[in-house]
């Protein structure tokens, strides 16, 4: 087996239990459907989806120094969120492209939780330890050592509060209930700590659980028993068709080093003016992004769909940029896709055509998220 497929998460005995097909994911065997995309997709946005996430990286900074560090290392205010909040940020290189997207919780006065996608965990965690240098701070990357289990859907505030109530976390109804979008609160699982997030990437409502790997296994088991035929386990297949219809960036997609912020619409999460220095300041602030392509939705009709490398003219046949996600949504019936195009065709009903296989299908420009939960 090559050494790219040996990495597994402390979840992969159920998966295989499940009958899942796995697919390489950053080095990870990742669980990619356990029945069908379809299926799974569907779940999660007429009732709940479960997903084992413990791929992702888990950088812990703790000590007098760490909101310090996280202001310099990163591209927003960090240092000045709230204990139990979160907040979505950007790593950006010398030169302002982006070296991951991520999540920050602040657990603490002096203490926070920086979630980095799976394929750069790695390199996250080696930039936070160089950007805070100086600082009395330590950068501890666990990610080795945390799963992360997400419960997506329209039901997942029932099943999340009757698993975590069941097992008497300390985590009360109330404090479920009120919990907000991008909050966190503490709790214990079998006497280690677990955290419960309310945050999420297919567009529903939802939770991400942190717990130790050593304890994965029995949560898992306790939100699945908790959820019943409410709940389906889901794969990273229908979890990619998801979070295309909510419109969310895919790092390795939309997002790479070689994509400054405002190509893809995350300007506003460069904090240019509420804090001093940070890694890629200079270069954001020297750029020019009105050459570049821009980051657009399309929409078409019809059940072919555009993916990922086709190319998009105008109806004279000028070549104007490339889809970097498409499919057909499940949800809305129709090709959906995620491009980067020249800016000129970027306005929001433009007339597009998109070379899928050698045949042309005809698009528009349409306004990103695709889909809005009620």
């Amino acid at each position: 087996m090559p050494e790219a497929m040996e990495r597994t998460t402390p979840l992969h005995a159920v998966h295989e239990e499940l009958g899942a097909t796995f697919t390489d994911f950053a080095g990870w065997q990742m669980p990619v459907r356990y029945s069908s995309d379809l299926a799974e997709h569907r779940a999660v946005r007429e009732h709940a989806g479960i997903f084992d996430l413990s791929h992702m990286g888990e950088i812990e900074l703790v000590g007098p120094g760490a909101g310090e560090a996280l202001d310099r290392a990163l591209a927003g205010k960090l240092s000045g969120i709230s204990e139990g909040r979160a907040k979505y940020s950007l790593m950006l290189t010398e030169d302002g492209g982006i070296v991951d997207d991520l999540i920050v919780y602040r657990l603490g006065e002096q203490r926070f939780l920086v979630v980095a996608n799976a394929s750069n965990a790695d390199v996250v965690a080696e930039q936070l330890r160089e950007r805070s240098a100086g600082l009395d701070v330590e950068v501890d990357d666990r990610s080795a050592d945390v799963a992360l289990i997400a419960v997506q859907g329209p039901a997942s505030a029932d099943i999340v509060t009757r698993a975590l109530v069941g097992a008497r976390t300390g985590v009360s109804v109330q404090e479920i209930a009120e919990l907000k979008y991008y909050r966190v609160l503490a709790g214990t699982f079998e006497g280690e700590e677990l955290l419960v997030a309310r945050t999420g990437y297919t567009g529903e409502d939802g939770f991400e659980l942190y717990v130790p790997s050593s304890h994965a296994r029995a949560l898992w088991d306790t939100v699945v028993a908790a959820g019943g035929a409410e709940l389906t386990p889901c794969g990273l297949a229908s979890r990619d068709t998801l979070r295309l219809e909510a419109g969310m960036p895919l790092y390795g997609h939309e997002l790479g080093r070689d994509t400054l912020p405002a190509q893809a619409g995350m300007g506003r999460i460069v904090a240019l003016t509420s804090k001093g220095d940070f890694v890629g300041r200079a270069a954001v602030e020297a750029s020019d992004p009105s050459g570049r392509p821009v980051l657009v939705g399309l929409v078409a009709e019809g059940r072919r769909a555009g993916r990922a490398g086709a190319r998009v003219r105008d109806a004279q046949g000028q070549d104007l940029g490339e889809i970097t996600s498409g499919v057909l949504s499940p949800t809305l019936g129709h090709p959906i896709a995620m491009a980067y195009l020249d800016r000129s065709a970027s306005a929001e009903g433009t007339e597009v055509v998109i070379d899928v296989r050698g045949k042309d299908l005809p698009a528009t420009v349409a306004a990103l998220p695709f889909y809005r939960r009620s």
